[in-house]
């Protein structure tokens, strides 16, 4: 018996080493283009884009996120339809598409026509994200799959350590350069081609199955499909959730709100910081330029890429959900309206590094709680109801701190909605605890309370 479970360890290293390398840089890489495509009307937004298509604060926070409203519409199906045609062939799907609409944005010639191509982007998304935390849990068993899922989504703050200086590159010194486009046009163009061309390159990279990995030796194969299999079926038999079932659920719905608190700081921060930060000139008489602007916002993605990938793997190395996702969520939610009462634009920016450093813990430590509990066709539809409910965030995040910019003329009111948001999810996410008691399914429809 010792042999065999040394044996059992050597190859589970072996193999998972294996499937880190070959799909964590990929599916991040994947994502980083992804975001990026998704946040970069935050950077054109103060340079010279809202001047041009007339938008107000709550019209930009509109455009920012009508993304969602297509997002949330085509979500489920999307995520289905991966399930069924496999990661290779929708996820190519996805990008290409993606990248088409995202650089049309270079051409938009009013309000009007931003506001259709920020909603056909969402539609075209649709299924990405909530398709590859589906992806994962087929390739990464439970106990490793909080830091799969921080080694993807550490390209949220990546996006923003490399995007920010590289879309206010772009900017500054894209204006007239190709047929006459201005500095924020030039930007979405750029941007939006690697969607494209790594689109292409998905089909012929991505492997749906582990029986399918020829990258790996035949016995590995053999055991990690056996793995994930053993896992799926067992958390089949533990917990009974059809589509329909898992559609209902009041924990899935509940636990769409504990995801919506911690995206809606997310997008509230992503999309207003670098119209906070370009009034610090006004409210801190400083004087950055476009570029140095973008280094200021890479700051505190840059400590949260550090919080995101530690804090999952202690959650791995704990096994302890809850408290990983609670904890960052109430303390980001704290600090983030303490940022615009500080009296210096170092200090401010402390308390908003806090926050960001508390979302981006949340977030992968979050993926972990619904596939405890879903697996199959239950969890494709689960994760994406998940996710476009919680995502419905990205639009009235951005909408509603506009919204209330305008209304008070100040970032305040909007940015302690945002922390009041977070912290109620946090508390949220504690009184559910982690996965239903499957002993007691019929409770569970009504009871949101269950047991870890």
């Amino acid at each position: 018996m010792p042999d065999l479970a040394a044996h059992d360890d050597a190859m589970r290293g072996r193999v998972m080493r294996k499937v880190a390398w070959r799909l964590s840089p990929f599916l991040g890489l994947l994502y980083f283009i992804n975001y990026l495509d998704r946040t970069n009307i935050s950077f054109a937004a103060p340079h010279g884009m809202n001047e041009a298509l007339g938008f107000s604060k709550a019209a930009f926070g509109l455009a920012s996120g009508l993304f969602f409203i297509g997002y949330l519409i085509l979500e489920v199906p999307s995520n289905l339809a991966l399930h069924k045609f496999g990661a290779r062939r929708w996820i190519a799907r996805i990008m290409v598409s993606w990248g088409i609409v995202a650089s049309a944005m270079a051409f938009v010639p009013n309000a009007g026509t931003m506001y259709a191509l920020r909603f056909l982007l969402g539609i075209a998304e649709a299924g990405f994200f909530p398709g590859i935390i589906l992806y994962l849990t087929f390739w990464f068993p439970k106990r490793q799959r909080a830091k799969a899922v921080a080694l993807f989504m550490v390209a949220v703050p990546l996006s923003s350590v490399i995007g920010s200086p590289l879309s206010a590159w772009l900017i500054s010194s894209g204006h007239q350069v190709l047929w006459g486009l201005d500095g924020w046009r030039f930007m979405f163009l750029v941007e939006g081609v690697p969607a494209i061309l790594i689109g292409v390159v998905c089909w012929f990279y991505l492997t749906d199955r582990p029986k399918d990995a020829k990258w790996l030796a035949h016995d590995e194969r053999a055991w990690l499909q056996h793995e994930m299999d053993t896992e799926h079926e067992a958390t089949a038999r533990r917990y009974h959730y059809p589509i329909k079932k898992a559609l209902l659920q009041p924990r899935i719905w509940a636990l769409a709100f504990v995801y919506f608190g911690i995206v809606y700081g997310l997008y509230a921060v992503g999309f207003f910081l670098p119209t906070i930060i370009a009034g610090f000139k006004e409210t801190y008489h400083t004087d950055f330029s476009v570029f140095q602007q973008g280094l200021i916002v890479a700051i505190p993605y840059a400590f949260g890429c550090v919080a995101m990938v530690l804090w999952s793997r202690h959650g791995d190395r704990t096994r302890e959900r809850v408290w990983h996702v609670a904890i960052p969520a109430i303390v980001g939610g704290i600090a983030i309206p303490i940022a615009l009462y500080l009296s210096s634009p170092f200090t401010a920016m402390i308390a908003v590094t806090i926050c960001t450093m508390g979302i981006c813990a949340a977030l992968p430590t979050f993926w972990p709680l619904p596939t405890m509990f879903l697996s199959g066709a239950a969890a494709a539809a689960g994760i994406a109801l998940i996710n476009s409910i919680g995502n419905t965030a990205g639009f009235l995040g951005p909408y509603i701190t506009g919204w209330l910019t305008d209304l008070t003329g100040s970032e305040k009111l909007g940015l302690w909605v945002v922390g009041i948001v977070m912290v109620v999810a946090g508390f949220v996410a504690v009184a559910l605890r982690a996965a239903p008691t499957p002993d007691d399914a019929e409770a569970v429809e009504t009871d949101l309370v269950g047991h870890a």
